[in-house]
C-alpha cells in the first residue's frame, strides 16, 4: 500500500481517469478493509481508501475530535495534490464527511454517508470499556454485536471483532470520544453538495431515524435504505452499497 501524509491507502486507479475521486473514511476503530473490494473498486472510478492515523498500517496517532480528523484528511488529498472529491464516510467517517463539507466546503464535490447521523453520542458502556485495557476485549465483543444486522454470517462478525482487536485502546476510545462530542444537527442546512445517505434498516449503533434526520435537513439529499442490514451495511450487502454509489456518482460526476 502507498503512502500520503503519513497515512497508507488503498488505490483504485483505472487507467486514462481523470475525474474526481472518490475518498472513503472508515469508522471508529476501521480501516480501509472496512469497505469491501466491491466498494474500493468501483468500475471505471478512482477511489483512495484510506487508513486514518493510528489505524491499520498508518503511522501517528489517533485523533480525539472530528475537526483533527478532518484536518487529517485534507492533507491527505493536498499530498495526493486532489482539489475535491466525492467523500464517503461510514460512522464516524461521515462525522469526517460532513465536517468536511461544512469547514473545508471546496475540497468536497458531493458525499456519501453511511450509517452516520448528525450527532453521534455514544453508549456509556462503550465509552467505558473502551478506556481500560482491561475491559478492551469486552468492549469490542460488544461493539461487534451490536454492529451487525441478524441475518450476517457468524465468519464475518468473528473477522471484524479480530480486525477491531488489533487497533490500539487508546485509539479506539479517542475515536468514540470524538464521535461523542461531535454534533452538527444545527448546520446541515448549510451543505451545498448532492449527498447520499444510506443506512441499514436493522442499525442498532446509528438508527435509520439519524439517516432520515439527515435526509430531512441537508438540502440536495437522497436517502436509500438497505432491508436487513446493520450498521456495517458494507461489509453485509456489499454489491447493494456499491450499486448505490455508481448510481449516485453517475449523477454527480
Amino acid at each position: 500500500m502507498p503512502l500520503a501524509a503519513g497515512l497508507y491507502y488503498f488505490a483504485h486507479e483505472p487507467e486514462g481517469d481523470d475525474q474526481v475521486p472518490v475518498i472513503l473514511i472508515h469508522g471508529a476503530g476501521g480501516t480501509c478493509l472496512h469497505w469491501p473490494p466491491e466498494v474500493r473498486r468501483l468500475e471505471g472510478r478512482r477511489v483512495y481508501a484510506l487508513d486514518l492515523p493510528g489505524h491499520g498500517k498508518s503511522e501517528g496517532i489517533g485523533k480525539q475530535s472530528i475537526e483533527e480528523y478532518a484536518r487529517v484528511v485534507v492533507d491527505f488529498m493536498k499530498a495526493l495534490k486532489v482539489r475535491s472529491a466525492v467523500v464517503v464516510g461510514h460512522s464516524m467517517g461521515g462525522a469526517i464527511a460532513l465536517t468536511l463539507a461544512l469547514k473545508h466546503r471546496r475540497r468536497v464535490h458531493a458525499l456519501g454517508l453511511v450509517g452516520t447521523g448528525a450527532r453521534l453520542r455514544v453508549a456509556p458502556a462503550i465509552l467505558e470499556s473502551t478506556a481500560s485495557e482491561a475491559t478492551f476485549e469486552t468492549a469490542v465483543q460488544m461493539i461487534t454485536d451490536w454492529a451487525f444486522g441478524p441475518e450476517v454470517s457468524p465468519e464475518l462478525k468473528s473477522l471484524a471483532a479480530q480486525r477491531m482487536a488489533e487497533t490500539r485502546p487508546t485509539v479506539l476510545h479517542g475515536d468514540f470520544v470524538a464521535c461523542d462530542a461531535f454534533d452538527v444537527m444545527d448546520k446541515l442546512g448549510k451543505i451545498r453538495v448532492p449527498t447520499l445517505i444510506l443506512c441499514g434498516t436493522e442499525d442498532k449503533l446509528t438508527p435509520p431515524r439519524y439517516s432520515e434526520y439527515l435526509r430531512e435537513k441537508i438540502p440536495d439529499s437522497r436517502l436509500v435504505l438497505v432491508k436487513g442490514a446493520g450498521h456495517m451495511v458494507m461489509l453485509e450487502q456489499p454489491a447493494t452499497v456499491a450499486t448505490a454509489l455508481q448510481d449516485f456518482l453517475a449523477e454527480v460526476l
